[in-house]
């Protein structure tokens, strides 16, 4: 999965990519590499708890679904 443009607008600022690196224990280089790439790292529990107390979006807003439908194996 991966963040909406809306969602990454709203975290790609210095304080929220603090908390980021926090919480996912890494430096600011990676989160910036992260946003810019659009990382599915950024959909891990603790990120997206992030994302949501920063942007207020809910989870509908800040995840782009994949509507490509998988075959199902029957």
């Amino acid at each position: 999965m991966k963040l909406t443009q809306k969602a990454l607008k709203a975290i790609n600022n210095p304080a929220t990519r603090r908390r980021l690196m926090d919480v996912l224990g890494c430096t600011e280089f990676t989160i910036a590499r992260y946003i810019q790439k659009n990382s599915d790292n950024l959909t891990k529990a603790a990120a997206m708890q992030v994302t949501r107390e920063v942007s207020g979006l809910t989870d509908e807003e800040i995840l782009e679904i994949d509507m490509i439908e998988k075959p199902v194996n029957t």
